[in-house]
């Protein structure tokens, strides 16, 4: 290492104002027989959040990124480089990143997207850490997490029982002390095929055909066995403490994509660890898939769960199949 490390200065997010109760969605979906009730059990998810459906993920992504600024106690034209993570972007190109560097007046960033899902925040981060560690004029990188997919969804698809829409961010800054620790990903790409977006792209560009058969919305196609996150994630948390040099008790708080809050329980019982440790936010704001990270972050911030000195563990899984981590002492 250099000895300049990149530190969590700040973090936000930004929950839109529209409710979607699990009791609309049972009268959207009674024909399906306790669905959303064998749902609302196997996730603990209860409600989500809808922005207004004239905004684009880089709206969402904005209020994220003047929270966490503003905190940090930095103007737009302070920050040096834009992450962005998502798998929902405003359009296949250009970069949502680039867009929301526009609205958001950071005219001296450069700014890039991550589109690894819901494993794109803590690669977010570990992307960051690198530039700040390698490149002596990176001073401010603000790294933001963001989710819409249900605009991507047919609405009649009882798989938007998950999504909800969100977006969190957090400013990276150098320290002369970690600040970041380790990272790690994995990946399995047998599973490309299992969930997502199959027309639009190069292996089948948009056609009527395809918008007329659904293969230009977001779609299910094949369930994921539950050992992918539920061996995949204690995988992932024992590799970044052996790297980290840290044991897995040493953790303060482990923050994990918020998909099913069983699945969490399941993990932290695996890895020996207090559930008490782990944050969920998916209750009450629902799937926020590439932003659950990143809000479930400072959301712990706020309710004092993440303090000064902390041990923080970020683990995301999501379609591909991609896992990645990273660990942080906040600063």
């Amino acid at each position: 290492m250099t000895g300049r490390y990149a530190s969590i200065v700040a973090s936000g997010r930004y929950l839109p104002e529209i409710e979607i109760s699990n009791d609309q969605l049972r009268q959207r979906f009674a024909h399906l027989d306790d669905f959303v009730d064998k749902m609302e059990e196997s996730t603990g998810i209860r409600r989500r959040w809808y922005a207004p459906d004239d905004w684009a993920s880089s709206d969402l992504a904005l209020r994220a990124a003047r929270q966490a600024l503003e905190r940090a106690g930095r103007r737009p034209e302070d920050v040096d480089l834009i992450i962005l993570g998502t798998d929902s972007p405003d359009y296949m190109t250009p970069a949502t990143s680039v867009v929301l560097q526009h609205k958001l007046g950071a005219r001296n960033a450069g700014t890039f997207d991550i589109g690894c899902a819901c494993a794109s925040f803590p690669t977010g981060l570990a992307t960051a850490a690198g530039w700040i560690a390698t490149n002596p004029a990176m001073q401010t990188v603000l790294v933001v997490g963001v989710y819409m997919m249900r605009k991507l969804a047919d609405p009649d698809d009882p798989m938007i029982f998950f999504y909800g829409d969100g977006a969190g961010a957090a400013v990276l800054e150098p320290a002369d002390q970690p600040g970041f620790v380790t990272a790690a990903a994995i990946a399995d790409g047998k599973y490309h095929g299992h969930w997502g977006i199959y027309a639009g792209g190069t292996a089948e560009p948009a056609s009527v055909a395809a918008v007329e058969a659904g293969r230009t919305r977001v779609r299910l196609i094949e369930r994921y066995p539950p050992e992918v996150n539920h061996e995949g994630w204690p995988r992932l948390a024992r590799r970044l403490a052996r790297q980290g040099g840290f044991a897995l008790d040493d953790v303060d708080l482990f923050i994990f994509t918020q998909v099913r809050k069983p699945s969490i329980a399941l993990v932290m019982e695996e890895l020996g660890v207090p559930i008490e440790r782990a944050h969920t936010i998916m209750e009450d704001w629902g799937y926020t898939g590439s932003a659950c990270l990143a809000m479930a972050f400072d959301d712990a911030v706020e309710k004092g769960k993440a303090k000064r000195g902390d041990l923080v563990m970020f683990v995301g899984s999501g379609v591909g199949y991609n896992q990645a981590g990273a660990v942080f002492r906040l600063g």
